[in-house]
């Protein structure tokens, strides 16, 4: 049931020729540069680098000898400009902040209370700097596989316990959202010793507004077993100090590793069982108050916070 539940959530020279019905320029304009473009990497090596490009050009009028720069009207630009750079710096340091809080919580189920108040306040921060006001307006940006990084959604927490099912894990949960059918799949893959499987949920989202979609879960899908085809025996293993030969019954384990391979097959060739999912908890709502290419980050019921990774993101890698 707490699967159920956490469903429904970028110096030139210019010659000017004078003819003799053209008015003779006493100083041709010029552009000159007055300095260089310069990369500055705000993390260090091996971190995410952030590289702001510092382009600065004056050009000079030819009769007036007015500079754009200490005008009026030049110096604001270039102040909004700088302003513009320093904010996506800024929003870049607190993505790195926040995933780098995420490490080790195993997707909040393990986080501290510190450490809760830690990513809740860096989360607050980046909602303000929300580079995409109207979500629902950018499908685009919301379209594709997402990785759940972490949650506060308590309901959750009984799948993420370790030992739910001996040798078993949640390897990954993700949702992925096809924006030309307005389709969403959310997928839970366990994987144990012998084998991976997966729990998904397939739904249906209408916009609401221009940041919350109502989503409709039509069916769940119990994936089919993918077993491991082979075993790696050994030579030997240890018990208790002991090393133990398993020389003697390698022939025994490759007769084994021989049936699984072909139990493997028969499993795996079988269709995925699904199922209806009817009632209150087929439903549900979301609200996305931050997005952007890597991050995206959505309140549900209860205000529960989820922050999501985009598949193939810089952020996923450590």
């Amino acid at each position: 049931m707490a699967t159920v539940q956490f469903f429904n959530q970028f110096p030139c020279k210019t010659r000017v020729q004078s003819s003799a019905n053209s008015k003779t320029l006493s100083k041709p304009p010029s552009l000159v540069p007055t300095s260089v473009l310069t990369r500055r990497p705000l993390f260090s090596p091996g971190e995410l680098a952030v590289s702001r490009a510092d382009l600065r050009v004056r050009v000079i009028d030819a009769e007036d000898g007015s500079d754009p720069e200490t005008s009026e009207g030049g110096g604001s630009a270039l102040l909004l400009a700088e302003e513009a750079i320093e904010s996506v710096e800024e929003t870049e340091a607190l993505k790195r902040s926040l995933v780098d809080s995420l490490y080790g919580t195993d997707r909040g189920l393990s986080a501290s209370s510190e450490t809760r108040a830690e990513i809740g306040d860096l989360i607050t921060q980046l909602e303000s700097k929300n580079p995409t006001p109207a979500p629902t307006d950018a499908l685009f940006l919301l379209n594709g596989k997402w990785i759940l990084a972490y949650t506060s959604f308590v309901g959750l927490f009984p799948l993420l316990s370790r030992g739910i099912v001996p040798l078993v894990k949640v390897d990954e949960i993700s949702q992925t959202i096809d924006s030309d059918f307005f389709t969403v799949e959310n997928s839970v893959l366990f994987a144990g010793p012998l084998a991976t499987t997966s729990i998904s949920t397939n739904a249906k989202f209408e916009i609401r507004s221009p940041k919350r979609v109502q989503i409709k879960f039509e069916e769940g899908v119990i994936g089919t077993p993918q077993l491991t085809d082979s075993i790696e025996i050994p030579e030997y293993v240890e018990f208790l100090g002991q090393k133990i030969d398993l020389t003697p019954i390698r022939g025994l384990l490759t007769s084994v590793q021989d049936t699984a391979t072909s139990v493997a097959r028969t499993i795996s060739s079988q269709p995925p069982l699904k199922f209806a999912l009817p009632g209150d908890n087929a439903q549900s709502w979301l609200l996305t108050t931050y997005l952007d290419k890597d991050i995206r980050i959505s309140r549900g019921d209860g205000g529960s916070v989820f922050v999501l990774i985009k598949d193939g993101s810089p952020l996923l890698n450590p």
